[in-house]
């Protein structure tokens, strides 16, 4: 059984001249959009049909934070808040099978270690259904069969394995149902019968086992190390006999099968000579795949079941933008549909397919309407080496009268890599680019060797390369920007996240006559120390990890990591530098932060450094964390790219923000702070 079948995936919701145009670019736009329209809370998101489809639930802030609302159907004004978080707010949530509840996921001030919360929609009452310190729950399945119980994956008896468990929702009673002796995980059919596990190998493959009549594991096939992120078991039809698996063994780009789990027998559904398989999409009352979804450099999503062509069809005329099915009744017959825009807010829409029908339910940030927003582009830029890179490049729309993505002339632009390295950038809303964009800069994220859904070559491309050609692939996107006139080489920042804050490093140490600034949001300083510091429920995966970035095991390995660290590099730093990080990030620690700050510290060399105490990784979800940050960023940018900045003001209100170092150095931060009696 999969959470990627519609309807039942939980919800996620995945910067000096202060005030006013600078001289280094002429296209800012005059009115500046608002940080808080921007980073701010949405007005509505991740609307979620109750399994009946008699009730709506949907996220929206209550006093500026995330929080579940509930509606009946067709009465959205009548919504009511049902959770009161006051914190980082909720983001994942999901009905059970029975709609007696909504059960949602939440850690603690971004230490990963969710607690699964069962919620009454009529009281608001709600139950810590994991009530253990330290441990992180994670869904592993729903099912419409046994609706009163859900399945999880809970490190309570080993913190380096998940074991899985059964949970009834009701009173919270727990039922081991397997213990991990070392394996990523299971797939459980929609009796919860478990089928298959999926176990680390020594060669840093994969291997998927069945399991027997008799309740022991048995090989069924394997992954070798070169297809592992490109291959793997994508759910199970209710019949508990096709597991839907996606296959990079023998091709390049992950095509789709069903395999009969009886006799092996293969069939392809699916497959794309340019991009991978990314998503599927299952019948509600069948777990039959009936759509897949593939992302080259637009998202586009196949109909395989001739029963919901005519509904496809239609949706496609309904409005503009990408279509994507977020959830179904169990009797498929209400679905929520989103609308993904470039330029536009996301639209959400309940769609009657008795009626062939789809009602506006809302858009998620209004506020968006006020403003002329940008367009994104999707150029291929070479690598020096002859790799295809999809890009997403926004511009000032000004500057662009043409549309043709080439500005009239040059501007300051942001690289924006993106973190994992093992993810992507995708088409679509987003604010970074339309902040950038309203400054009056030119933003470009650039879909480097290692970056997910262009096919195993891709990925394997990027194997001993942090620091290297992937790093090699951003010069080489700059290079392009610039030699089409879209940036000015003297006026190029490059900012990034998780693997793109370790990319900003190591352009700030490697190659620091190419970037005049650096943004570096909870990056790594240093591979080793990186390497060392992951939770121990990474530990299945480490194999993966020593052989796509290096092994730390042996003398040569760890001299490899060094010379691949930008700590090694300090020394090198020339260019204006400003450093955030969540205090409490378990997948790339502070000390990566800290570490590199007191270096420079030592030698004297200038740095901007915040930290944050209550957030973790992947972002800021504290609204007011996220808009503080922005609010120094775009100061930090005017001052060196010279672009337009709305000011700090009071942007520093209730975040919890530590500039531990160069309040000086970015233009009214020090005056934002003493306002605050900091």
């Amino acid at each position: 059984m999969s959470l990627g079948r519609s309807g039942i995936r939980p919800a996620l919701v995945t910067v000096a001249a202060l005030g006013g145009l600078a001289a280094g670019s002429s296209y800012a736009a005059e009115t500046l959009i608002p940080r808080d329209v921007l980073f701010g809370s949405p007005d509505k998101a991740s609307p979620q049909l109750s399994p009946s489809g008699d009730r709506i639930a949907f996220l929206a802030p209550v006093d500026g934070v995330l929080n579940v609302w509930v509606a009946p159907i067709g009465e959205l004004e009548s919504a009511r808040p049902i959770t009161h978080d006051t914190g980082s707010g909720v983001f994942q949530y999901f009905w059970a099978q029975d709609g007696s509840a909504l059960l949602y996921l939440k850690d603690h001030e971004g230490d990963e270690n969710h607690h699964l919360y069962r919620l009454d929609p009529k009281s608001g009452e709600v139950q810590d259904l994991t009530p253990i310190d330290g441990v992180r729950a994670q869904i592993a399945g729903v099912s419409s069969r046994r609706k009163d119980t859900v399945l999880i994956g809970l490190n309570d008896r080993n913190p380096g394995l998940h074991d899985l468990v059964e949970i009834e929702i009701a009173t919270g009673k727990r039922t081991r149902i397997e213990e991990n002796p070392g394996y990523f995980g299971y797939l459980a059919d929609e009796d919860y019968r478990v089928r298959l596990a999926i176990a680390p190998n020594q060669e840093g493959g994969f291997d998927v086992l069945k399991k027997g009549v008799d309740g022991a594991f048995e090989p069924w096939t394997s992954v070798p190390y070169e297809d592992t992120f490109t291959s793997g078991p994508a759910g199970i039809d209710f019949d508990g006999r096709t597991v839907y698996m996606t296959d990079s063994r023998g091709r390049n780009t992950a095509a789709l099968l069903a395999i009969d789990l009886d006799t092996g027998e293969e069939t392809l559904l699916a497959h794309d000579a340019r991009a991978d398989i990314e998503s599927i999409g299952q019948d509600p009352k069948t777990g039959k795949v009936r759509t897949v979804t593939i992302n080259y450099d637009r998202r586009h999503t196949t109909v395989l079941d001739p029963a919901v062509e005519a509904d496809f069809t239609y949706l496609e005329s309904v409005t503009d933008g990408e279509v994507q099915l977020l959830g179904t009744t169990l009797d498929d017959r209400l679905w929520v549909v989103g609308y993904m825009m470039d330029d536009g807010p996301y639209r959400y829409y309940l769609y009657d397919r008795d009626a062939r029908n789809a009602t506006l339910l809302f858009t998620n940030r209004s506020g968006l309407d006020d403003y002329e927003l940008a367009k994104m582009h999707t150029p291929i830029v070479k690598s020096r080496d002859g790799l295809d890179m999809v890009c997403y490049l926004s511009l000032p729309p000004s500057s662009d009268p043409d549309g043709d993505g080439v500005p009239s002339e040059p501007l300051p632009m942001i690289l924006q890599p993106h973190g994992g390295p093992w993810y992507r950038d995708v088409w679509g809303y987003n604010p970074y680019h339309q902040w950038a964009a309203n400054r009056g800069y030119a933003i470009l994220n650039v879909e480097f060797r290692g970056s997910t859904g262009f096919g195993k070559d891709f990925i394997n491309a990027s194997n001993g390369e942090w620091g290297a050609k992937m790093h090699d692939d951003l010069l080489d996107a700059v290079d392009w920007a610039v030699e089409r006139g879209i940036a000015d080489r003297d006026k190029v920042a490059i900012m990034g996240g998780s693997y793109g804050g370790y990319a900003c490093l190591w352009g700030m140490t490697r190659t620091p006559d190419v970037f005049a600034c650096g943004i570096d949001i909870f990056g790594v300083s240093s591979l080793v120390t990186m390497l060392e510091s992951f939770p121990a429920y990474w530990g299945p995966a480490m194999e993966i990890m020593y052989k796509r970035i290096g092994d730390p095991r042996t003398e040569e390995g760890l001299a490899f990591l060094e010379s691949r660290s930008p700590l090694t590099y300090v020394d090198a730093i020339q260019k204006p530098l400003l450093i955030a990080h969540g205090a409490n990030d378990v997948r790339v620690t502070l000390k990566e932060s800290d570490q590199l700050v007191e270096a420079m510290r030592g030698r004297n060399i200038p740095v901007t450094y915040c930290v944050y105490p209550n957030e973790g990784h992947l972002t800021f979800f504290h609204p007011e964390n996220n808009i503080s940050f922005y609010a120094i960023a775009e100061q930090f940018l005017a001052e060196h790219l010279g672009g337009s900045a709305e000011p700090i003001g009071d942007a520093l209100r209730g975040a919890s923000l530590e500039v531990r170092e160069g309040k000086d150095a970015v233009p009214g931060l020090r005056k934002a702070l003493s306002n605050l009696g900091s």
